[in-house]
């Protein structure tokens, strides 16, 4: 049977399989419920819930939001700004400005002078100014500790400093928390996407990132493997940060938020990922050549820093998701519509997954085939600039690939 023929049957199994998968997934999408309206009244009144509604100020549970920022000062003073009309009356916030030599650390010092004349503000506003990164550390996961150090929650948020909250985020998140015993929240954020070439490459980048991690499977109790945190959102009870060893066990992953999700799962710890689109919004990257330079970082690191996973990953995508398109018109007989289904089939999976996990999702798909070819070339740069670098160069610091590597074991 010629080789064509053959990829024929295999990408359609695959496809099929993708399929089962996704339609088996669409009970464990969940979404962010709100609270009830009674549940959290204001900072001096108790908490109350239908359950309990006499419950005392002091059990409601302190909440120490940690954000990390290097060079934001075009974005961390909105972040700051939501996070301090949160509804949520227990919360602390303690925002870290890691090594940033731009105007950074001036305006959280302005921001923290503005909250403290504020009467209808009383969240303590705490600035944190690291100065030195420590050997073994990556900046943000470092920046990140600093302020888990200084933080007294009984909840740990840790947040980027590019995220807009709505004001009833962290009540709702700490009530579904507690009404399901879960240990870690994280929250699919909606994501503004400005421009079509660069929604059609994130779109697909999601997409392909979904059917390889499988996130919704983080909603499994029963399994201990596959785990899931997102960077805008990452809600822990304190002893569950504690127990998989707090950002120390991952000091130099690149990729620290999947890992603190995995962690979570792997020490049989309570997850929940949601889609958290009605309460939180970010933008991932501004164009499509920044999201290019960023991914090229540390895309590698996804791949153990193996050159034959990425290999792998590189042919997987072109066989899986450029061929069909490819061999539609030159294949054929029953192979042609083997392919034909191939594709239907992608295209299915494709507007089911990005749609649940994004809410968008659109004509976008029409350059499914360049944005797979786009793809495959960032991973292959990731690759050469890693290996000739001997590192990676991740905001204004050089780690060498050797230290990297250590950490991966």
């Amino acid at each position: 049977m010629p080789i064509i023929k053959l990829l024929a049957i295999l990408v359609f199994i695959y496809w099929i399989i993708m399929l089962w998968d996704t339609l088996q997934a669409r009970k464990r999408m969940l979404s962010l419920p709100h609270a009830p309206p009674e549940t959290y009244v204001s900072a001096s009144s108790s908490l109350r819930t239908k359950s309990n509604p006499a419950m005392n100020p002091q059990e409601t549970p302190l909440v120490s939001v940690i954000i990390a920022a290097k060079e934001e000062e075009a974005s961390i003073v909105e972040t700051v700004k939501h996070l301090l009309h949160q509804t949520y009356p227990r919360l602390e916030i303690i925002a870290v400005n890691d090594r940033s030599q731009d105007g950074t650390g001036h305006k959280l010092e302005e921001l923290r002078k503005w909250s403290e004349g504020k009467e209808h503000i009383d969240i303590p506003l705490k600035i944190i100014h690291v100065t030195t990164l420590p050997a073994g550390w990556l900046g943000k996961n470092h920046a990140l500790y600093q302020g888990y150090m200084q933080s007294r929650g009984q909840y740990v948020l840790f947040t980027d400093a590019d995220v807009l909250f709505q004001p009833d985020t962290i009540a709702d998140a700490v009530h579904y928390m507690r009404a399901n015993e879960v240990d870690h929240l994280t929250l699919a954020p909606n994501m503004i996407i400005n421009g079509f070439w660069l929604k059609a490459f994130v779109m697909y980048f999601f997409f392909t990132l979904s059917l390889y991690v499988r996130p919704w499977r983080s909603n499994i109790d029963s399994q201990h493997k596959n785990g899931m945190g997102i960077g805008a959102f990452n809600l822990l009870t304190r002893n569950a940060y504690e127990t998989i060893g707090t950002h120390q066990a991952f000091a130099l992953r690149p990729d620290d938020d999947l890992v603190l999700g995995m962690r979570v799962k792997q020490a049989k710890l309570k997850q929940r990922l949601v889609s958290g689109k009605e309460h939180i919004a970010v933008e991932w990257y501004k164009s499509l050549g920044e999201a290019i330079h960023g991914l090229e970082k540390n895309l590698f690191s996804g791949f153990h820093y193996k050159l034959s996973l990425a290999f792998m990953a590189v042919i997987g995508q072109l066989i899986l998701f450029l061929l069909p398109f490819i061999a539609l018109f030159f294949a054929g007989g029953w192979a042609s519509w083997v392919y034909g289904l191939s594709i239907c089939i992608m295209l299915y999976v494709y507007f089911r997954l990005v749609h649940s996990l994004t809410g968008i999702g659109g004509s976008e798909v029409l350059v499914l085939p360049l944005t797979v070819v786009l793809l495959c070339y960032i991973v292959a740069r990731s690759v050469w600039l890693t290996l000739r670098q001997d590192g990676i160069h991740w905001r204004g610091t050089y780690y060498s690939l050797d230290e990297l590597k250590k950490m991966r074991r």
